[in-house]
């Protein structure tokens, strides 16, 4: 099957399960059969899975199909089973009706709105709520539309044309009695549709990809998928008709890439491209290795590129390290580190209100929200992240603004000396060890000196220095993490104090500068 057609199919089946499961809520007779009924409810993914939690039976296995599906597939939930993701296909599709066709671009992610809702709900469910799942799940949302907004207009319906039927001696059509009326109900159901359909008519499936803890969750797991939409960087000629039609907002044809996290495979983009540059791509498929590059030539050419920067007056970007082969060894830390001024994670989890304010003001944005680094009570409050950025020096802005006193204030002085916690070096992680090749990144951006760089006999017999630490001064700014160049693993790593301590004073060293004083111009 040639790939333009299957938006097509994908429509068709999409359709094929709304309308089924729209029958389902609007059965004012019971007429629907029960194999249909259970066909639609046993792929629905949220009550598959509370069903599958409770009783543990193959029958309630649906979740576990939806999730194989989106493994292989993506998310193919969303573009065809869900049916509030229908419903908004056809609020989009209704709202171009008549009118010039829309046109969709790329839009960044909001990672932290739709990780957050989807942490919550996990989190309230885990507690043993289900108050937010219940409101975010997209069946149970879309069933509470129809059975409250759209079953009525079907029951007035009904009855009138029973009826009318019974005035001419028909009485096949009974009539329904009505039910009662729940106005908190009625107001959530009226609220979720006008959200939705308003999202779906100005911005496609944004609904989904950031409401939505299902599509979240889907989401997450077809960024692992087998097979994904991707771009032909050789076929294709950045005409954006694929962008435009993409509303999940996920192609970027700048750059030529796909966000498959957003992706909800609706195809719209496969059916417009005319180059055919658009295909699905085996993710599994282990790559080819690539040839070994020239790293004299490579190193010859940055620094050639660093000079001519240094001459136009651009600043020169950092040393790049290049490695022979990736890190192995994890960063294994026995504690997070918590803000300066907090005195303990203790006292720190126990007064801070995760209001951000930190984070949002932080100015080397080291302050990032933690997930489970605090223990589940610690959940969203901020934590050093030092692969975002390091803890400047004389900064003390977050502890000037906390309004809640989970970071006191301490003076720049006694925040210089303030341990948050210990950098510890990775020898088999470093590019000296591993590669002979000189680095001090380490040292050069510690600000107390407490990593220092001594000989390191190699043998290659070049002149070069590895890391060595003193504990005693390190303050665990996470400067000498940040900077380290290594991949995926840092061959330093700051081990955070559950309780903050004081450092020693570093040692400054005064350079003794002999002047010859014989000459006209002794300076």
């Amino acid at each position: 099957m040639a790939l333009h057609r299957l938006k097509t199919l994908r429509v068709g089946v999409a359709l094929v399960f709304f309308t089924l499961t729209v029958l389902v809520f609007l059965d004012l007779h019971n007429r629907v059969a029960p194999p249909i009924a259970y066909g639609v409810l046993y792929l629905q993914f949220v009550p598959s899975l509370l069903q599958y939690f409770h009783t543990a039976a193959p029958g309630a296995a649906g979740c576990i199909v939806i999730v194989v599906l989106t493994v292989l597939f993506g998310r193919v939930y969303c573009s065809t089973i869900c049916p509030l993701g229908t419903l908004q296909d056809i609020v989009g599709f209704a709202a171009t009706r008549g009118r010039k066709r829309r046109s969709f671009r790329f839009s960044a992610p909001l990672n932290a709105l739709r990780y957050a809702i989807l942490s919550l709900t996990v989190l309230l469910l885990l507690a043993g709520s289900g108050l937010l799942l219940n409101l975010l799940d997209p069946f149970s949302s879309f069933g509470r539309i129809v059975a409250n907004l759209f079953r009525p207009a079907t029951l007035l319906a009904n009855n009138v044309a029973a009826l009318l039927l019974e005035q001419v001696g028909i009485y096949a059509l009974p009539r329904v009695q009505w039910a009662a009326f729940a106005a908190a109900s009625a107001g959530l159901s009226m609220a979720t549709l006008l959200l939705v359909a308003w999202l779906a008519a100005t911005r496609g499936r944004l609904y989904c990809n950031t409401i939505c803890p299902v599509g979240t969750l889907l989401g997450l797991l077809a960024g692992i998928s087998w097979l994904r939409i991707g771009i032909d960087q050789d076929a294709c000629t950045g005409c954006r008709s694929c962008e435009d039609v993409c509303k999940a907002g996920c192609i970027d044809s700048r750059w030529k890439t796909v966000d498959s996290s957003r992706c909800v495979g609706c195809c719209n983009c496969l059916a417009v491209c005319r180059k055919d540059a658009l295909r699905f791509e085996n993710r599994w498929r282990r790559p080819v290795p690539a040839a070994q590059p020239d790293r004299e030539r490579r190193e010859f050419l940055l620094n050639s590129g660093a000079l001519l920067l240094g001459l136009t007056g651009v600043p020169e970007p950092a040393r790049v390290i290049i490695q022979s082969k990736p890190t192995t060894i994890p960063e294994r830390v026995t504690s997070p580190t918590s803000p300066p001024g907090s005195g303990s994670i203790a006292h720190f989890t126990a007064t801070c209100t995760a209001c951000h304010l930190c984070v949002s003001a932080c100015p080397s944005r080291v302050l990032v929200p933690s997930l489970f680094e605090f223990g589940l009570e610690g959940m969203m409050q901020p934590r050093m992240n030092f692969h975002s950025g390091h803890c400047n020096y004389d900064c003390t802005i977050c502890m000037d603004i906390c309004p809640s006193g989970a970071i006191l204030p301490l003076g720049v002085e006694r925040k210089r000396l303030t341990q948050l916690g210990v950098a510890r070096f990775i020898k088999e992680n470093c590019v000296v060890f591993t590669d002979n090749t000189a680095c001090g990144a380490c040292s050069e951006h510690c600000p107390t000196k407490a990593v220092d760089m001594v000989p390191y006999p190699n043998p290659a017999n070049k002149p070069l220095k590895i890391p060595e630490m003193k504990p005693d001064f390190c303050i665990g700014c996470g400067g000498c993490e940040h900077a380290c160049p290594t991949r995926p693993y840092k061959a330093i790593c700051v081990d955070g104090n559950p309780v903050h301590k004081l450092a020693k004073q570093p040692v400054v060293k005064k350079m003794e500068e002999k002047v010859d004083t014989s000459g006209d111009f002794p300076f």
